[in-house]
């Protein structure tokens, strides 16, 4: 194990690697063609054994939407995206949403919108994303969440969170339930306003009217904290029905597949959030949680961290505590050096990425567990859906099940109260990074940010 408490302030590291962790939260366009239904054309994954009768109708389709049919368009756009009857083929999508968009039709500006803010089949441009966004949010609810989430997160404008729970609510009262439970946690937890409970409430019953997986596991979570324990395991089962669910699930799962497993773990995790923990046995440290904005994961976590000692903080406002913008990627020494400045000693630690090392540190973590204090980790996930191969994530660890191998994060990525179990083999697999920032200096290591004794 190597211990570092050197003086933090060092350069500013902008972390891709996350952008990408914090978009899989950020949903992209849901709106299947006509109406948010595919059509019954069958996904052939590679376009292959595609009936006469729908090979016929495919290429009527495509005549209608060369001729200039708005929502022929717009339906291709979506089918190529999807792989609904032909090939997945996003360049082709974009090319028939920019045609559907110029045109003026809502759903196909918050398709080219999300392409601009994603930025991986074009050159990515926040602004422009963004304007696209505020041209179809009056008719498009997929549209005004996505501006939503960009006001929120400082994406192509300044951030404004009032703005931000407005256009939420505009898409909820429209049927978007993920709007309605971002709206929620923001209530909820007061990140970058007073804490309404009443409205939190009212936000997370309205997602669960629009039976959005993320909305089921935040009332259940305010009905548990209520002391309504059959109220929250009702929701919590009916969210762990809408998706497939394991005994655990990746932390990066895009939202709804990540909200279900949630309502399989919160409904695992009753009984020991209830208990007093065994030491060797099983810990839960109770944290609260902030769900973070766009790019934000590491302040996100920090706060958290950071309001389990007694701070009030939020993951905004420790963010502008670090030198680097909001909506950008936030360097470990900057995290650091924030901490001193609200009164906090925090260390940061670091093991090799070996078994060896893995092995020390979760006798460690496991140590600082049963004592009750939750550590901060980074994440480090490795495929060709990232950008340049991998994405960072920075979490806290809560607990453990010494019995079933597991342990307990608690992620700001994911729905209110952020609780989700994973395997002792995962943990070993993500707990690793070597771009958390400058203190990393390049070499792969298990870094945690932990309580200084």
């Amino acid at each position: 194990m190597i211990q570092s408490n050197a003086s933090p302030g060092f350069l500013t590291i902008h972390r891709n690697a996350t952008h990408l962790a914090a978009l899989l939260m950020l949903t992209s366009s849901v709106f299947a063609a006509e109406g948010g239904k595919p059509s019954a054309i069958p996904d052939s994954g590679k376009g292959e054994s595609i009936s006469a009768n729908a090979q016929t109708e495919l290429e009527a389709l495509r005549q209608k939407a060369s001729s200039g049919d708005v929502k022929a368009q717009r339906t291709l756009a979506f089918r190529y995206r999807d792989g609904i009857g032909v090939a997945k083929d996003e360049v082709e999508a974009l090319r028939w949403a920019h045609r559907a968009a110029d045109a003026g039709d809502a759903e196909a500006m918050d398709f080219v919108g999300f392409a601009y803010l994603r930025g991986s089949l074009i050159q990515g441009n926040p602004v422009i994303a963004i304007g696209y966004f505020k041209a179809a949010a009056e008719k498009s609810a997929q549209a005004a969440f996505n501006l939503g989430q960009c006001y929120f997160g400082a994406q192509g404008t300044e951030q404004d969170i009032p703005k931000a729970l407005e256009y939420w609510k505009k898409a909820a009262a429209a049927g978007h339930g993920r709007a309605a439970a971002c709206a929620a946690m923001v209530y909820h937890s007061g990140e970058g306003i007073a804490p309404d409970a009443a409205q939190a409430r009212r936000l997370a019953e309205r997602a669960v009217e629009l039976n959005d997986p993320s909305g089921l596991v935040v009332l259940g979570e305010m009905q548990f904290q209520a002391g309504e324990l059959d109220a929250a395991k009702a929701n919590w089962t009916r969210a762990s029905k809408l998706k497939p669910t394991g005994p655990t699930g990746h932390p990066a799962q895009p939202s709804a597949n990540a909200s279900a497993q949630q309502g399989a773990d919160l409904l695992k995790l009753i009984e020991y959030r209830k208990r007093k923990g065994e030491p060797g046995k099983f810990a839960f440290v109770p944290m609260p949680h902030i769900h973070q904005g766009y790019n934000n994961c590491g302040s996100t976590a920090c706060a958290t961290f950071a309001r389990f000692q007694g701070s009030t903080i939020g993951g905004w406002d420790f963010k502008r505590l670090c030198p680097s913008p909001l909506g950008t990627g936030t360097d470990w020494g900057h995290l650091l050096e924030a901490s001193t400045k609200i009164g906090q000693k925090w260390k940061l630690i670091t093991f090799t990425p070996d078994d060896a090392g893995f092995d020390q540190a979760t006798a460690f973590l496991k140590s600082e567990l049963d004592a009750g204090r939750p550590i901060v980790v980074d994440f480090k996930y490795i495929g060709p859906q990232y950008p340049g191969g991998s994405a960072g994530h920075t979490l806290s660890v809560c607990g453990y099940i010494a019995e079933e191998n597991l342990y307990i994060l608690c992620n700001p990525a994911v729905a209110t109260p952020g609780l989700q179990l994973i395997t002792a083999e995962d943990l070993k697999d993500f707990w690793r990074s070597d771009h958390y920032g400058s203190l990393s200096k390049g070499v792969l290591s298990r870094p945690a940010f932990v309580i200084a004794q």
